[in-house]
């Protein structure tokens, strides 16, 4: 059984929660237990694509337009709001040691913007929380080296994001 620690930074709703209320997003919002449950099965479905490990730590933060720009100029060159942006941990081969796979494999950190969220929720005519599972498992696949340099690859990222909605009980439909 594959078990994550995870770590749910809601800064929307702290830095924000007038916004928040009057927005909705308390009704949508995702309790960090629900988070925690989604991520052990995403990384069931995964397995094979998850370095070993005996556990899983990964940083989930919920934010806004203004952090998120802020991130993806800083990182991405790009002086405007995304969706998700995501910081993987793993960038290199890890050393096999028992030692090492005693501890969490930390993974890195998933940053989704909810007021982006919430706008590609309504023009994809479906609920806040499926959009947010939607960001989240993206994000979760780019730190696990998934990447979409040319449409077939998008393709096969979506097809995979999908998968991953559907093992949570999320039926969602896209146009590929």
């Amino acid at each position: 059984m594959v078990e994550v620690e995870l770590d749910v930074q809601d800064y929307f709703l702290e830095s924000s929660p007038e916004e928040a209320l009057n927005s909705g997003y308390l009704d949508a919002r995702i309790p960090p237990e629900t988070w925690e449950n989604w991520f052990n099965r995403w990384l069931e479905v995964l397995h094979a694509d998850l370095p070993a490990a005996a556990s899983y730590e990964i940083g989930l933060r919920l934010t806004d337009d203004i952090e998120i720009q802020e991130l993806n100029a800083a990182y991405r060159q790009q002086n405007k709001p995304t969706d998700v942006l995501s910081f993987a941990a793993l960038e290199v081969e890890l050393p096999k040691s028992a030692e090492m796979s005693a501890a969490p494999l930390y993974l890195g950190d998933i940053v989704v913007s909810i007021n982006t969220a919430q706008r590609q929720a309504q023009q994809q005519e479906h609920s806040l929380s499926t959009e947010l599972a939607w960001l989240v498992a993206h994000g979760l696949l780019h730190l696990l080296g998934w990447d979409h340099p040319d449409e077939e690859s998008l393709m096969q990222m979506l097809q995979q994001q999908v998968i991953l909605l559907k093992a949570i009980s999320i039926d969602i439909d896209i146009e590929y």
